[in-house]
């Protein structure tokens, strides 16, 4: 098992997290040109590489059930959630009130998008996971400073979240070392993964100001996400 992939999926998330403490002035401007990269470069890396990997592994067929099935799953985690996935801040009028909902869902999300990465050669999938987990974390203590729990509480509850996508990821190993013949799993969970991430990504990139306008600072951070994506598409030699 690969140690740095485990401490990227959990510091990344831990990290965007505790930055609630570190910024003090207006975060929302820097928030959405994070989304906007992360969004870009999902959808980069889901067109270019991780659907056709997909359909040409195992049971290849069947897997845009899968994708299906991951994007309404998305839907569903969402109504609980409240769009905290693609960073979105909503402010809560209660005091103390634990928003279990929103809890839950996000480690479901992190857990099942964790579960395909113990297959191999996966590594721009795992920076793109990290990447998208730094707002979702950001958002969710957000949320809980604004429900006014304390600095400790707040860091106990991010870490569960962060340690969700390793958790995935290393359940899924020992189910491999264990198993034989986990290709047709693995790409089933991955087809639930792009499902995922293609609600996640259009999501963050159709989203526009009042006037239905992108502004050009998210158009930079938007094509510089797809460069990057188009990039390591192009650098991994890959020929589907």
């Amino acid at each position: 098992m690969h140690t740095w992939k485990l401490l990227l999926l959990f510091f990344a998330a831990f990290l965007g997290g505790v930055a609630i403490f570190m910024v003090k002035s207006d975060r929302s401007k820097l928030l959405k040109l994070i989304l906007s990269f992360s969004g870009a470069y999902l959808f980069g890396i889901t067109v270019l590489e991780l659907i056709p990997e997909v359909y040409h592994g195992p049971e290849g067929s069947e897997i845009g059930l899968y994708i299906i099935l991951g994007f309404l799953l998305q839907i569903f985690l969402e109504q609980f959630s409240e769009g905290v996935e693609h960073g979105h801040i909503h402010r809560h009028n209660e005091t103390k009130i634990f928003p279990f909902g929103i809890m839950f869902s996000l480690c479901l999300h992190g857990f099942i998008e964790g579960m395909p990465l113990a297959k191999e050669q996966n590594n721009e999938l795992i920076f793109g996971i990290s990447l998208h987990h730094i707002p979702a974390a950001f958002a969710l203590a957000s949320i809980l400073m604004q429900n006014q729990f304390r600095k400790a509480s707040i860091v106990f509850y991010i870490s569960i979240f962060a340690i969700m996508a390793p958790l995935g990821f290393f359940i899924s190993y020992s189910l491999n070392n264990v198993e034989s013949g986990m290709d047709a799993y693995f790409n089933k969970m991955m087809g639930v993964v792009i499902g995922i991430f293609l609600h996640i990504s259009t999501t963050i990139l159709f989203e526009s100001n009042a006037d239905h306008k992108i502004d050009v600072r998210k158009m930079v951070a938007v094509l510089t996400g797809i460069a990057i994506a188009v990039a390591g598409y192009f650098a991994g030699g890959h020929s589907h």
